[in-house]
């Protein structure tokens, strides 16, 4: 079991200002995208390695999209594998060979990770846990293609789903749920929560709510005027208190 600080009256965010939250991270402070999806990626590994109890043995199958999100899960298999995990990295067929999250890929492809492109039901079934990590806070109207036959998959499956920043097919912006969205057991949000994550029909998808740090400095919240406390003072991953 998972044992995390809670915090209670935690702010939220558009999806707009987590937009700009992520512009000025890089160009007014320098920190990089590649420093955000590692930090995001070891969240997610650490809070996978909680909720599984012990890594040795398990199965954990990643889903990763063509984006940052998909960056972040690849970072966090990457970890998940040095720890001991059978871990099985699925790529979009649409995951770009360049960028930040590219690089994440050629890392694993260097370390022998095993990725698959395409997959049938079974290893869904087989896997003792899924981290998703399709679509983040970019989503743009319902998941198509090979990206809403994965989710479906996933929804299938008997292993817990826990999702990277949102449930892929969750507005992060106004809380729609489309057809089809993720059903996660948890949700590890970035930085603070959208507000999409706090409407009524979001809770039957997100599970368990947790924030993960990405180091975003607290003067850039400010120029925001969005009030935030010391909410990692004690741990880089806290539960949020619904």
């Amino acid at each position: 079991m998972s044992n995390f600080p809670v915090a209670t009256n935690v702010p939220a965010v558009t999806t707009a200002q987590m937009v700009e939250v992520d512009r000025l991270m890089m160009h007014a402070y320098g920190i990089t995208l590649v420093r955000m999806m590692e930090n995001a990626g070891r969240n997610l590994a650490d809070l996978a390695r909680a909720k599984l109890g012990r890594l040795e043995g398990k199965t954990i199958l990643v889903l990763a999209g063509g984006g940052n999100n998909g960056g972040g899960g690849m970072a966090a298999a990457r970890h998940l594998f040095n720890w001991g995990a059978n871990v099985r990295v699925a790529i979009s067929t649409k995951q770009a060979s360049g960028g930040v999250a590219g690089e994440q890929l050629e890392i694993l492809q260097k370390m022998n990770v095993p990725l698959v492109t395409k997959f049938a039901s079974e290893q869904m079934v087989n896997a003792d846990f899924i981290l998703d990590a399709l679509i983040g806070y970019g989503l743009k109207g319902a998941p198509r293609g090979e990206i809403a036959e994965w989710i479906h998959l996933a929804n299938e499956a008997r292993a817990p789903i826990l999702a990277l920043d949102a449930p892929s097919g969750l507005d992060t912006n106004d809380g729609t749920v489309f057809d089809p969205c993720i059903r996660a057991h948890a949700t590890m949000t970035l930085a603070l929560p959208k507000t999409g994550l706090y409407a009524s029909p979001a809770r039957a998808v997100i599970g368990e709510l947790y924030l993960a740090d990405i180091s975003v400095p607290r003067g850039l919240y400010e120029t925001l005027n969005v009030q935030v406390p010391h909410l990692f003072a004690a741990a880089s991953i806290v539960r949020v208190e619904w």
